[in-house]
């Protein structure tokens, strides 16, 4: 007897998870399919899970089997969620497993109640959240269906219907479930249309991984000596965000440039600090890979974006697509991907003029024209000239008076140089935004890293100095709270230079 396909499903009050298993019932059995399903109502506001399980026969004329009421740990092919923190909870609960489960999950966020009491920010980690999904599910079909149940008009659960129809794990067509949307009679036209739109997606995300995933077969050849070394010379702790940084870099720009990333961190791996290894081989991997035009051009001309942006706007296969890029470079950008000496005379002519930040070149770029595709993927074949730039020399640079002050910083106090290497969270981006973080950083390694490092604060106080500091500088892009900030911590740490003098 065929082996029945088990489906969980966790939702939040008012996602309307009861109506979706009853679709999904009504299509099965309009296929003739054997089905069972059990709902098991939660506690409300978000204290607890709202699961539904159901078993579907694969097969016709298996109706009379004897299937479970509930669900088994390992034992479920598809699981459901409509919230990223429910795909975290069945992933903890053992539902979810790497070598069975397809996870459909929506990305967005609705805070539980121990995330709302916490005094601070007692939100979980996405980033941990996401890389849960990633491992510890066989496929995974993940977008932001609360944002596509409001583009479409429709609800979440119709949006999730439609991704559970566009993974192909059920043996029940399209139209059977649209004819189950259409049987409820509630808001069909709507539910339809999210449907739809969660299909298109869920197909969109599936095609797009496979494609992924050739592409890190293709990449890992080059790469599985790097990682071979990783293994070898770093704990087992970090190695997650060491492989990861590995590929990203190799994609990025080649594997020499993965290699030097490796190189930078047998720097850091001598401290004999795992978490403060951790934490920079991740920050290092981002400033490794910054924004520049060349990596802008490669976004936007790739395949996976036209795939996501026709499934965004639901266009068919049969339906043209027009996508027009709004670019607002200044002399700063384009200084950027030229030679060092060239850069630095078109900046301090610019700054001479006072055309530096207030100069800019709007440019509208059709890409789905043969001139303006061509004109991006000139700029994304460049990832040879990248080391040759104005840009990439700056960071080389910054990047290595970082790495110095978390190596200096470490035999003084560890948590001092996890706080220097969490600061690499301010320089992010490119233009305007780029501009701020840097100028944030530089004041926070000026007024507060520097003093630490000569001595001029405890390292405890200096820890606690730094922390704040980068809050402030996250908190408010025009300074105003940092410049608070750090003249409260220099008037903090006057009776120490004193004494110390």
């Amino acid at each position: 007897m065929p082996r029945p396909l088990t489906l969980l499903i966790g939702a939040l009050g008012g996602d309307g998870g009861g109506v979706l298993c009853d679709w999904i019932v009504s299509a099965a059995q309009s296929q003739g399919l054997g089905v069972q399903a059990t709902q098991i109502p939660g506690v409300a506001q978000r204290t607890g899970a709202t699961t539904y399980y159901l078993e579907v026969m694969p097969v016709r004329g298996q109706s009379s089997s004897v299937l479970a009421l509930n669900p088994a740990i390992g034992e479920v092919d598809v699981a459901l969620a409509t919230e990223l923190l429910e795909a975290g909870r069945m992933i903890f609960n053992g539902f979810v497993t790497p070598e069975r489960t397809t996870l459909i999950a929506s990305t967005h966020r609705v805070l539980a109640i121990g995330e709302r009491m916490a005094m601070a920010d007692g939100s979980f980690d996405v980033g941990r959240l996401l890389q849960a999904v990633t491992e510890r599910s066989k496929t995974q079909i993940l977008f932001d269906m609360d944002q596509a149940a409001e583009e479409s008009g429709g609800v979440i659960n119709a949006v999730l219907l439609g991704a559970l129809a566009g993974s192909g794990r059920l043996p029940i067509p399209d139209a059977a479930f649209e004819a189950a949307i259409r049987h409820a009679g509630k808001s069909v036209d709507t539910n339809l249309a999210a449907f739809a739109f969660g299909r298109g997606h869920a197909r969109g995300e599936l095609e797009q991984a496979v494609r992924e995933h050739r592409k890190r077969q293709a990449a890992s050849q080059g790469v599985e000596d790097l990682i071979a070394r990783a293994r070898l010379a770093f704990p087992a702790a970090s190695l997650d965000v060491v492989e990861e940084g590995i590929r990203r870099l190799t994609a990025y720009q080649d594997r020499a440039y993965a290699t030097l990333f490796l190189d930078r961190l047998d720097s850091v791996q001598a401290l004999g600090s795992p978490e403060l290894l951790r934490e920079t081989a991740r920050h290092l991997a981002v400033r490794m890979s910054f924004e520049d035009v060349i990596r802008v051009a490669q976004a936007k001309t790739s395949a996976e974006r036209l795939v996501r942006v026709r499934n965004e706007v639901r266009a068919k296969e049969h339906e043209p697509l027009e996508i027009t890029e709004h670019f607002k470079p200044g002399i700063e950008e384009i200084a950027a991907i030229l030679p060092p000496g060239m850069a630095r005379r078109l900046v301090a002519w610019a700054e001479r003029t006072g055309r530096l930040g207030r100069v800019y070149f709007s440019m509208h770029v059709r890409t789905t024209t043969v001139w303006g595709f061509a004109r991006l993927r000139f700029l994304a074949s460049l990832r040879w000239w990248r080391p040759r730039t104005f840009r990439f020399v700056e960071e080389q640079a910054e990047i290595e008076q970082w790495l110095a002050q978390i190596r200096a910083a470490a035999p003084l106090n560890v948590d001092l140089a996890r706080e220097i290497a969490e600061s690499a969270r301010l320089i992010k981006g490119y233009g305007d935004t780029y501009r701020r973080g840097l100028q944030n950083y530089r004041r926070i390694a000026r007024e507060v890293i520097a003093p630490a490092l000569a001595g001029r604060m405890s390292p405890r106080a200096a820890a606690d100095a730094v922390a704040n500091a980068r809050v402030a500088a996250l908190a408010d892009p025009d300074g105003e709270s940092l410049t608070k900030t750090l003249a409260a911590i220099a008037s903090a740490s006057l009776p120490l230079r004193n004494a110390a003098e």
